[in-house]
């Protein structure tokens, strides 16, 4: 079975993503495939390469980096979420040295996640 995976809220005061974090790995466990994660809205801070939680806080930007990285899934944020909030590469930065998008994730346009969900066996939501 083939998943995608949506991603809609911040990283820390809502357990969205750290739910959609694990969920993910039931899913890979358990022997299916995530084709990716999705973030849009306010999920696109999970994206933040200047996140620092307290030491006591579960960092969930390095989760979601070593679960890519780990199993190979895209992590694809929606570029005009990620604009309008701030958080940007070097293609989309306002400021010509100024850049936070944290390492692997990508900026993806509606199209690619319409192409995802096409692909999709099931989309689930977070």
């Amino acid at each position: 079975m083939r998943y995608l995976i949506v991603i809609r809220h911040v990283p820390y005061g809502h357990t969205g993503s750290f739910l959609g974090l694990q969920f993910a790995k039931a899913v890979i466990n358990a022997g299916h495939c995530v084709d990716q994660v999705f973030f849009m809205q306010d999920g696109v801070y999970n994206a933040n390469a200047l996140l620092s939680p307290a030491n006591d806080e579960h960092h969930l930007l390095k989760d979601w980096q070593a679960f890519a990285q780990a199993h190979h899934v895209p992590l694809n944020l929606c570029i005009a979420a990620a604009q309008r909030r701030g958080v940007v590469d070097e293609q989309t930065t306002p400021l010509a040295t100024k850049t936070n998008l944290a390492e692997p994730f990508q900026l993806a346009g509606l199209g690619e996640f319409s192409q995802a969900v096409f692909n999709a066996d099931r989309l689930i939501q977070f």
